[in-house]
């Protein structure tokens, strides 16, 4: 299977943050799908990303934050930081007046092949090359 979908930090927050009942459980089906179909796709900031957000927010211990690594990011990890990867969200930076961590996560989308990008942060809809921009909790 080719990976398709990359998933921003939010949408990973939203399926371990039960807060919001239909956020979570369309965040965890995307995550679910991701890592069962072999479809889903995330970069080394989104994990980052999400553990600091697990361990201070959300109450993790060191444990439960490598069970988190273990069992959902390490299998959606394919983005690694590359001297290519960095230019390529300056470009975006430049190009499309996103900030420089929304540049990376683009970036990282991009580079990775996925024609998709989840997040609730980015314009819906936006084309990006062969890249769509999809807030997945738009109803």
């Amino acid at each position: 299977m080719s990976v398709e979908e990359f998933l921003d930090t939010n949408v990973l927050v939203y399926a371990l943050d039960e807060t919001d009942e239909a956020k979570h459980r369309r965040a965890e089906q995307l995550v679910q799908r991701g890592i069962e179909m072999g479809s889903g796709c995330i970069s080394y900031q989104v994990a980052q990303e999400t553990l600091s957000v697990a361990i201070r927010k959300l109450g993790f211990s060191a444990g439960d934050a490598r069970a988190l690594f273990a069992q959902v990011l390490a299998p959606l990890w394919r983005v690694s930081p590359s001297g290519e990867l960095y230019e390529r969200g300056l470009t975006f930076c430049d190009r499309y007046g996103f900030s420089f961590y929304d540049s990376m996560i683009v970036a990282g989308a991009v580079e990775s092949g996925c024609t998709r990008l989840y997040s609730e942060d980015l314009q819906h809809g936006q084309r990006i090359q062969s890249l769509t921009i999809e807030n997945p909790f738009l109803v």
